[in-house]
C-alpha cells in the first residue's frame, strides 16, 4: 500500500475513533481509548504539518517557517553540490579509484570478448561497407593528385635518375634489355619478308649509284649479276650473323656497345636540362585532367577491391578481423614495457581529465536543478524521499495513541 494513503488512513482512524468515543458511555475504558485517539490525532496532525511544511505551505497558508525546501532552495543546491564535490565525489577519491583500475587491460579484455563474437565482427564489417561506398573519391582524387604533384616537385630527379641507372646496371638490367632487343631483332631478321625487303632496298639503292670508270663498271656488273633475292639473302645472312655475334657475351663488339650505352645513360643522368624537362613533363601529366581521371580510376579500383574483400569477410564471419586483432595483441604482449608506458599515459590523461573537469559535476547538478520549476522539484523530492517521510505521520499517530493511553492510565492512578 502507498505510504501516503496509509498515513492518511492512520489519521482518519484516529479522528474517527475519537469521534466515536464522544458518543459512548463515560466509562474507564472509553476514557482510556478517547485519550489514546485524541493524542494519536494530535500527533498525526502535528507530524502531517511537519512533513508538509518541508515541501509546501500547509493548506496553502503562508505560515512562517513552512515550505522549507523551496525557501532554502539555493542553500540546499549549494550544500548538495558541496557534498558531491568535497565529500562524495571529490577529486582525491576519484583519482584513487582510477589509479586502482587497469584501464588498458580492462579495455583490452572487453575488446577481446567483443571481437571473439561473430556477430560483433560481422556487425563491424556491415557498418564499414556503407562508409567505404560513400567515400568522396572525387575529392580524394583531387587531394591525391595534389599530393603526388607536390611529392614529385620536391623529388631530386637527378639523384633519382642516377640511383635508378646505378641499380639498373648493378642488377644487369641494361644487358637484359639489350638481349631482349637483339632477340626481337634476330626473330625479325630471319623472316622471309625481311629478306625480300632488304633485297629490294639494296637493289633500289644500287640503281641510284652514279659512279664512272672502272668502279662504276664493277658496281653495274655486280648489280646485273645479283638479283633482289640473292642480295636480300646475302644481307639477311650478314644481319643474322651480326646479331648472333652481339648476343655472344664474349663478343668485343657487344662490350663496345654496352660501354657506349652505359656512357650515354650516365650522361643522360647528368644532363640537368633534360632531367628538368622530364620532371616538368611528369608534373604536367599529373596536373592535367587525364592525371585526375587516372587517380580517380585507381581509387575506384581500390574501392571495388576493398568492397569485394569486405563482402567476402562478411559472408565468412570476418575471420581476418579477428586474426588482425590477435596479431596486434600478440605483438603488444611481447613488449610489456610499451603497454606499461601506454597504461601510465592513459592513467595520467584520465587523472588530468578529472582535475580539469571536476567542477562540471557540481555545474551539471546545478544546471539540472535550475531547469526544474518549484512544482517539478517538489514532485521529484516527494517521489524520492516523500514516501519514507509519510511513515513519520503514521508513527506519530501510533506513538500519540500509545502515549495518550499511558497518560490516561497515569491520570487514573
Amino acid at each position: 500500500m502507498n505510504s501516503r494513503y496509509l498515513a492518511v488512513m492512520s489519521l482518519a482512524i484516529m479522528a474517527l475513533g475519537f469521534i466515536i468515543t464522544l458518543f459512548l458511555e463515560d466509562t474507564t475504558w472509553v476514557f482510556i481509548l478517547q485519550s489514546g485517539f485524541e493524542a494519536g490525532l494530535v500527533g498525526g496532525i502535528a507530524d502531517w504539518f511537519a512533513v508538509t511544511a518541508l515541501f509546501r505551505h500547509p493548506l496553502g497558508i503562508p505560515i512562517p517557517h513552512t515550505s522549507l525546501l523551496l525557501r532554502n532552495r539555493d542553500k540546499i543546491v549549494r550544500a548538495l553540490i558541496s557534498a558531491l564535490e568535497d565529500e562524495l565525489l571529490n577529486k582525491a577519491s576519484i583519482e584513487n579509484r582510477i589509479r586502482k583500475l587497469k584501464l588498458l587491460q580492462a579495455g583490452g579484455s572487453m575488446l577481446t570478448k567483443l571481437v571473439a563474437l561473430r556477430k560483433v565482427r560481422v556487425g563491424a564489417i556491415e557498418e564499414l561497407i556503407p562508409i567505404v561506398q560513400q567515400l568522396p573519391l572525387e575529392r580524394a582524387a583531387a587531394i591525391a593528385q595534389s599530393g603526388v604533384g607536390a611529392m614529385v616537385e620536391r623529388m631530386d630527379f637527378k639523384l633519382l635518375a642516377d640511383n635508378l641507372l646505378t641499380k639498373t646496371m648493378e642488377a644487369g638490367y641494361d644487358e637484359k634489355v639489350l638481349d631482349y632487343a637483339l632477340g626481337e631483332a634476330l626473330q625479325w631478321s630471319q623472316q622471309p619478308t625481311t629478306r625480300a625487303m632488304l633485297g629490294k632496298l639494296a637493289n633500289d639503292k644500287l640503281s641510284e649509284v652514279k659512279m664512272g670508270g672502272l668502279m662504276g663498271f664493277a658496281v653495274q656488273a655486280f648489280a646485273g649479276f645479283m638479283d633482289e633475292e640473292k642480295i636480300g639473302g646475302m644481307l639477311q645472312g650478314m644481319l643474322v650473323s651480326g646479331i648472333r655475334n652481339l648476343q655472344d657475351r664474349d663478343s668485343a663488339y657487344r662490350d663496345t656497345i654496352m660501354r657506349e650505352l652505359r656512357v650515354r645513360l650516365l650522361q643522360l643522368a647528368e644532363d640537368d636540362e633534360r632531367i628538368g624537362k622530364l620532371q616538368q613533363r611528369v608534373l604536367d601529366a599529373i596536373a592535367s585532367d587525364k592525371g585526375e581521371l587516372f587517380m580517380l580510376a585507381r581509387l575506384e579500383e581500390l574501392r571495388s577491391l576493398a568492397l569485394e574483400k569486405l563482402e567476402e569477410q562478411r559472408q565468412t564471419g570476418a575471420p581476418s578481423l579477428f586474426k588482425l586483432y590477435a596479431s596486434i595483441v600478440r605483438s603488444l604482449n611481447r613488449d610489456p614495457e610499451r603497454i606499461a608506458r601506454w597504461e601510465d599515459k592513459l592513467l595520467a590523461y584520465a587523472i588530468h581529465l578529472v582535475e580539469t573537469n571536476h567542477y562540471r559535476i557540481g555545474q551539471l547538478v546545478k544546471d539540472n536543478l535550475e531547469q526544474m520549476d518549484d512544482a517539478a522539484l517538489v514532485s521529484m523530492l516527494e517521489d524520492k524521499v516523500g514516501q519514507d517521510l509519510q511513515w513519520i505521520r503514521v508513527n506519530g499517530a501510533i506513538c500519540g495513541f500509545i502515549v495518550g493511553i499511558v497518560l490516561s492510565l497515569i491520570q487514573l492512578i
